[in-house]
């Protein structure tokens, strides 16, 4: 079933943002010319959806993060500023554009992500799969990273995916178990927990990422962290939510920098190959030097 984003009434007004979150207005002549290129190929990317904080730095450092399957989604998450609907269209062309746009580019290091589709029989993961294959024909000196969808733990998509062998499997966790039905409503934290453990089983590189700031506790955070130790995923990035807009989930509280270097070393000890925790971390942020 299809909802859509239900209007969220903050508890309390919205506080301003403190210092360590204000970022400057993206601009740089490599921005404005990827910006440009993006937009004659009619291709989407999450830093431009989401309203990534770090877009201007990671286009100009050759870092880019494509959103296929259309720009809207099936699910209704608290967190997201992706539109939410009932998709109408499959653009089974979108492959061969966006491995275009990534040879035009030049990039170093390109991630694939996608809207959830749960309309379709395998969620999108055939043309998740046909995306990579052809960045990796026309890019072959380019690292892929791709941030999927949960596709429910379906195994049949999953493999669909892991047959294109990425370099990276990225899922992220989003946040703690106690907060999925308000923050991720039609995901399942088990669903999560097999799509890192199935990657890690493939022999891939496997990489999640966890929102701060929502209402979860440290214990439950840290217990989160120990889970995802236990199923050796490799990278870990941990970032301060931000609200969207009034209509999304509000700010329960600011971490301080201090809090989030904590955290790097606490996750470091548990086992992580990488943490990255910041409060301007977001999953692709620095993506390229996690390897």
């Amino acid at each position: 079933m299809l909802l859509d984003l239900p209007v969220i009434t903050p508890s309390k007004p919205r506080e301003p943002r403190p210092e360590w979150l204000k970022v400057r207005i993206p601009s740089g002549e490599n921005y404005s010319r990827l910006k440009n290129l993006m937009h004659e190929h009619d291709l989407h990317t999450v830093c431009e959806e989401a309203r990534c904080p770090n877009v201007a730095e990671c286009w100009n450092s050759g870092t880019a993060t494509f959103m296929i399957l259309g720009d809207t989604c099936t699910r209704s998450c608290g967190f997201c500023a992706v539109k939410t609907g009932r998709p109408t269209f499959l653009d089974t062309a979108e492959p061969e554009r966006v491995a275009e746009a990534a040879r035009l580019m030049n990039l170093r290091h390109v991630v694939i992500t996608s809207v959830n589709r749960d309309e379709l029989a395998d969620g999108g993961a055939g043309v998740f799969a046909e995306t990579i294959r052809a960045t990796r024909k026309s890019s072959p000196k380019t690292r892929i990273e791709v941030l999927i969808p949960d596709f429910k733990g379906k195994d049949e998509s999953l493999k669909l995916i892991f047959d294109a062998r990425p370099d990276i499997l990225n899922h992220n966790t989003e946040t703690v178990p106690s907060m999925y039905r308000m923050v991720r409503p039609q995901a399942k934290y088990q669903w999560s927990l097999k799509v890192l453990r199935r990657a890690k089983e493939e022999g891939f590189i496997s990489k999640t990422g966890i929102m701060l700031g929502l209402g979860e506790s440290r214990i439950e955070l840290v217990k989160v962290m120990a889970d995802l130790v236990e199923i050796k995923v490799d990278i870990l990035t941990l970032g301060q939510y931000l609200q969207p807009s009034p209509n999304h989930l509000p700010v329960h509280r600011f971490l301080h920098p201090d809090e989030f270097k904590e955290l790097h070393d606490i996750g470091m000890d548990m086992g992580f190959r990488n943490v990255e925790a910041g409060p301007l971390v977001r999953s692709s942020y620095h993506a390229e030097q996690h390897i």
